[in-house]
């Protein structure tokens, strides 16, 4: 059975934001990057269903610009077989994004997709969803725990009254979520390894998909910085300070 990864490159998470003096964004200038923490959850997961005998190759992709293939050469170090990277712009818009990972599973054809539930720097939390959509695959998303059984997937997904568990018949999409495992680290003989392991680069006309822009980012701003909290000596001062200082009562 073949998996297919999907990573994105982002900010590193330990890495205090910064905003572009003009608004348009944020500063990705000379800082340090690093692969999306739930992505790294997705290839761990894939290199230990194949260390469990389910998977025979496990494929990563990542779209964006060139330097996204140093985090690819990351997910080859961790144990990935091989890597595909779609040079494209970067900020590409979710919707995008599903339409060139699709074109990707056509040519690969994948029994299981797996993706990060969303990335820390958008949280848009939408491309696993929008990718089931395109492929006609059922999905799984929210996975803290994942079971492959022939030709069926039982995945467990966090909701907000608990568990819910899923029985997917496969090819078939799962996006995870941090309670599903911890990953590994890279070793250093491991990371030599994957400087000669394959890494395909492709254009999205390649692919036969046209990279279109529908939002317009208009401002970029920090949100405003919270006032410090104020101390009572007793309750009769506190529902003072509530109904006449903060007016919620």
């Amino acid at each position: 059975m073949k998996v297919l990864v999907a990573i994105k490159r982002v900010i590193d998470p330990y890495v205090k934001v910064r905003l572009k003096s003009d608004g348009s964004g944020v500063e990705t200038a000379n800082v340090k990057m690093a692969m999306n923490p739930f992505c790294e959850i997705a290839v761990e997961e894939a290199i230990r269903l194949r260390e469990a005998g389910h998977v025979s190759e496990v494929v990563v992709v990542s779209a964006g610009e060139a330097v996204c293939q140093e985090q690819l050469r990351t997910a080859l170090a961790l144990g990935a077989d091989r890597a595909v990277h779609i040079e494209a712009t970067a900020n590409l818009e979710p919707l995008c994004v599903a339409k060139l990972l699709n074109a990707v599973i056509a040519k690969e054809q994948p029994q299981l997709v797996l993706l990060g539930k969303q990335s820390i720097d958008t949280d848009n939390n939408q491309v696993a969803q929008m990718l089931s959509a395109l492929t006609h695959y059922p999905q799984g998303t929210f996975a803290s725990k994942v079971v492959v059984d022939g030709d069926a997937v039982t995945v467990t997904r966090e909701v907000d009254g608990g568990l819910e568990t899923l029985n997917l018949s496969l090819p078939a999409i799962i996006s995870t979520d941090l309670r599903l495992n911890e990953p590994r680290y890279a070793s250093l003989p491991n990371i030599m390894k994957a400087k000669k392991k394959p890494l395909e680069v492709v254009k999205p006309d390649e692919l036969g998909v046209a990279v279109t822009q529908h939002h317009e980012v208009l401002d970029v701003f920090a949100p405003p910085q919270r006032s410090g909290g104020e101390k009572v000596q007793s309750v009769t001062e506190l529902v003072d300070k509530l109904k006449n200082s903060a007016k919620v009562i």
